[in-house]
């Protein structure tokens, strides 16, 4: 399993806001696709896939609030 984490923002952000998932837990991703649109008060940006395989959890939902370093969602990478 690959763990999709909120990375380092910068500029002393500490936390971002869930605005949207492109993919739903079942589906298939590819590296590299964008997997959350997130905001902060200074802007709003979309965290690719670290990894291909399928979604197979998500933890936040639209609209929760993230810490930086926080599990977003596990990807079961295709063998």
């Amino acid at each position: 399993m690959t763990k999709v984490i909120l990375p380092e923002l910068g500029e002393g952000i500490k936390s971002a806001t869930v605005s949207y998932w492109f993919f739903k837990a079942g589906d298939r991703v590819s590296e590299k696709d964008d997997l959350v649109e997130l905001t902060t008060d200074k802007a709003a940006f979309n965290l690719p896939s670290p990894a291909s395989g399928v979604l197979a959890e998500i933890f936040f939902r639209e609209g929760d609030l993230v810490n930086i370093a926080d599990v977003l969602a596990l990807i079961d990478q295709e063998k």
